[in-house]
């Protein structure tokens, strides 16, 4: 099964804890805190794997979580931090946040990596809290949470030939007879359901990878048919085949045909009509072929490369295949125009976010969020009475109690911070 879309839920590993730790040797008098800090969280890397060509592992497992990292140990030990948990996807993969529909990453060269969701950064031992006026801390914190998010993971197929044409139009006919691939043959409408790919070979030893494609309909562009599946294929081709059916059996007018493919590419894509683009006029062994071509080439009105051919008969396929060749020679070889946009990157300041936020839940009670006090809130260990207070004041020094204050919290009032409440003192 061809797998070109998925979403999935990926979360990088929380830091490790850091510790709480003395040392307690014999002829070492006072011997200090010894608490080491915790490892750093395991990072969700995506990397690409040339061997791969869909995403179908995907549908199998839709959660990737990486380790967190180890707990701090005694005499200033540090956690282990986690290894990264490498993901292979295909080439041609495009990752995006599901919410804000970001793009996270575009991967298309073998090996290549991106960090799709960061591990959290240990916690610190209380030997790192030392000071001259508090020698022996009882303060530690917790690892930060790493990151966690849904990203719609995408294939978009990396070939130098793409075949595009309306059904039974014998696009899958052409890739058999000219590579080793054996894509589904009938006559009848959809009988290619996914891509398919196929090395060429010309006679002069010219390589180059085509890729057959779910036909085109009229509508494609809006979903009709297989078009949302297969126009984002296309992206990634440097030129473009597009075959049309000679013959007129159909009772389909092949200029009307070659107009409505055009329409519903530059429909999903503008940039798509730029494209570089060779007519194959195909099935040049059936009666009329002969008369619906140069009726076809009287109603055309741009400059465009002409090849008949006949799949059945092999007939033009070497022309056509020198004239592939050579055309894509005379094209990037690693030009990716659907994908890399031109750019200014512009500097301007922007206002640092609040570190807090205060609201009112509907039972009176004053809601704290934000991602800075949300981030310390977390990192803080509850369990000793140091560092409560000085988690509380941190609150004091951002500001969290003249705010509340100005909000007419009193004695007694509950404050919620994230799952928790506390009561407010003043």
């Amino acid at each position: 099964m061809f797998v070109d879309q998925v979403k999935v839920f990926v979360k990088g590993g929380d830091g490790g804890n850091g510790l709480v730790a003395y040392r307690r040797e014999k002829y070492v008098p006072m011997g200090g805190p010894a608490g080491g800090d915790g490892g750093n969280g395991g990072d969700v890397v995506f990397e690409v794997d040339e061997g791969l060509n869909t995403l179908m592992d995907f549908r199998y497992q839709h959660h990737f979580k990486a380790k967190r990292g180890e707990n701090g140990m005694n005499q200033k030990q540090h956690g282990k931090n986690s290894d990264a948990l490498v993901v292979n996807v295909p080439p041609g993969t495009t990752v995006r946040d599901a919410d804000t529909n970001r793009v996270i990453a575009d991967l298309t060269e073998h090996k290549q990596r991106a960090v799709i969701a960061k591990g959290g950064r240990g916690g610190r031992g209380n030997a790192r809290f030392a000071t001259a006026r508090n020698r022996a801390p009882e303060i530690a914190e917790n690892g930060e949470p790493g990151e966690e998010l849904d990203v719609v993971v995408e294939l978009k197929l990396l070939a130098d030939v793409g075949l595009v044409g309306f059904p039974s139009v014998g696009k899958s006919t052409l890739l058999s007879t000219v590579t080793a691939a054996k894509p589904k043959v009938a006559d009848y409408h959809f009988t290619t359901l996914a891509p398919n790919l196929g090395v060429v070979e010309s006679q002069d030893h010219r390589s180059f990878v085509m890729a057959d494609l779910p036909g085109l309909i009229e509508g494609a562009h809006e979903g009709v048919g297989l078009g949302h599946q297969f126009l984002r294929h296309v992206e990634r081709t440097r030129l473009l085949l597009h075959v049309i059916d000679m013959s007129g059996l159909e009772g389909r007018d092949p200029y009307e045909d070659y107009v409505t493919i055009n329409h519903e590419l530059s429909s999903y894509d503008e940039r798509l009509k730029d494209r570089p683009q060779i007519i194959v006029a195909n099935k040049m062994d059936l009666p009329d072929s002969e008369d619906h071509l140069e009726m076809f080439k009287e109603q055309l009105e741009e400059d465009v490369e002409i090849y008949p051919i006949s799949t059945a008969t092999r007939q033009g396929l070497d022309e056509l295949l020198f004239a592939v060749a050579d055309k894509l020679d005379q094209l990037p070889k690693n030009e990716e125009p659907m994908e890399e946009k031109e750019e200014r990157v512009i500097y301007k300041f922007e206002k640092e976010e609040a570190p807090f936020h205060v609201t009112r839940d509907d039972d009176g009670a004053y809601v704290l969020y934000g991602e800075k006090i949300e981030s310390l809130f977390k990192r803080t260990d509850f369990s000793t009475d140091q560092s409560i207070n000085r988690f509380a004041r941190q609150m004091r020094s951002m500001g969290v109690d003249e705010e509340l204050r100005k909000r007419g919290a009193k004695n007694g009032d509950t404050v919620r911070l994230l799952e928790y409440e506390f009561e407010f003192v003043d």
